[in-house]
């Protein structure tokens, strides 16, 4: 004899539709990121404040090296023994002073790779951090800003 009711069915989840659906989230999400224009400034008219002071920037004192192994401090000649003290006073005299040391590009008659590292050895010993500066290579990114102190 046959069974008059039918026993029901059992519930099933199904992952399909879901898949689809976070699939299609997922590449939405993409593209709007991918279609965002960022704006790096906004262009604007600064308002004049009657306390307002001009930005100082902080004092610099640099380190020259010429191709000839001369050693300059703020374009005056100085010798290896002197540079330390130069230094010291100048920080001495303003604590936010940065120093930037300086080496000419080119070929010389000197070796000046000792010289350099005399002179930045010297500076390490007063803990003062030493800038080098130098020119760009061509398709370079630029540099990122300089950490505040």
């Amino acid at each position: 004899m046959r069974k008059l009711r039918r026993q029901p069915a059992e519930a099933r989840i199904e992952l399909n539709p879901l898949i689809d659906l976070m699939t299609f989230l997922l590449t939405f999400f993409i593209y709007a990121v991918v279609m965002m224009v960022r704006v790096d400034m906004v262009p604007m008219e600064l308002k004049q404040f009657a306390t307002g002071q001009p930005a100082k920037p902080a004092p610099a004192a640099t380190i020259s090296l010429d191709t000839d192994g001369t050693l300059f401090f703020n374009r005056e000649k100085v010798t290896l023994d002197e540079v330390a003290g130069k230094v010291k006073a100048a920080r001495a005299a303003d604590p936010e002073t940065v120093v930037y040391l300086a080496v000419a590009y080119g070929q010389g008659r000197v070796d000046r790779a000792p010289l350099l590292q005399d002179v930045w050895d010297r500076l390490k010993d007063l803990g003062v951090a030493v800038n080098l500066v130098g020119k760009p290579k061509e398709g370079a990114a630029a540099p990122a800003a300089p950490a505040a102190p």
